[in-house]
């Protein structure tokens, strides 16, 4: 078995960290390079930036933030949010981002995820889904655009095809549990952990060290994301780390 990661997420609007709750009431959260090196020191396996501006302006300066950001960490970071060609991406590798994150772009042009893998490699391409539960469905919908466009897709499908197209991990995003602190969905992760032979990462609702063995031993997901516990210093990265293993699971 592989060991669980856990991944601070930073999402960058306008060249700043910003973090709400349910997608919305986002609050400043600091500078995304001095987070990045601060997460770095304290054993972070893996970092996150999702760049939710959508302004031209504001993927020009992620370009920057990836920049200066990789000369100042030496954990992979996965970079997304505006991404829409393969262009896109070879831009922010070559501005030192290891892994490409890409969410409402795939959903547009599905094409786009496997022309990605073909290029620099499945490792490389991680699907972020943004699922929220329907109850008509009595399963979870995927959404668009920084959680706010409904595409009637359902997760599961969606996830398969995506892994099917090349995708080398998975970013699911629980709307219904992102900034709670209630703890994960277990019940969406494991439903797809279990669907799918890459990797997955839990991401929302991430409230106390429990919550992260509850996704690893109950939702079978291989990494943690989390954000607001982490940026305002209400867990530590290594408090959480030395818990889990006291806990007999296989950490990074």
């Amino acid at each position: 078995m592989l060991a669980k990661r856990i991944i601070p997420c930073l999402d960058v609007k306008d060249g700043r960290v910003v973090k709400g709750v349910n997608f919305v009431n986002l609050r400043d959260a600091g500078d995304p390079v001095e987070l990045a090196a601060i997460y770095d020191k304290e054993g972070a396996d893996e970092l996150v930036f999702l760049d939710i501006s959508a302004s031209v302006e504001g993927r020009a300066t992620m370009v920057e933030v990836v920049r200066q950001t990789a000369g100042e960490i030496t954990i992979p970071f996965t970079v997304g949010g505006g991404i829409s060609s393969v262009d896109d991406m070879k831009r922010l590798l070559r501005a030192g981002a290891d892994k490409i994150g890409i969410n409402t772009a795939a959903v547009r042009n599905p094409q786009l995820v496997s022309d990605g893998a073909r290029k620099f490699g499945s490792q490389c391409i991680v699907v972020a889904i943004d699922a929220k539960y329907n109850a008509e469905w009595g399963e979870w919908e995927v959404f668009t655009h920084g959680g706010r466009n409904a595409t009637g897709i359902k997760t599961l499908e969606w996830a398969k095809r995506m892994e099917e197209l090349g995708a080398g991990e998975i970013l699911l995003t629980s709307m219904d549990a992102d900034g709670t602190k209630d703890g994960f969905d277990l019940k969406l992760t494991r439903a797809v952990s279990e669907l799918l032979t890459i990797p997955v990462i839990a991401s929302g609702g991430a409230g106390k060290t429990e919550h992260f063995y509850d996704v690893f031993t109950e939702g079978k997901a291989d990494a943690g994301l989390a954000a607001t516990i982490f940026h305002y210093k209400e867990l530590s990265i290594q408090g959480v780390k030395a818990d889990l293993k006291g806990k007999g699971v296989e950490i990074r």
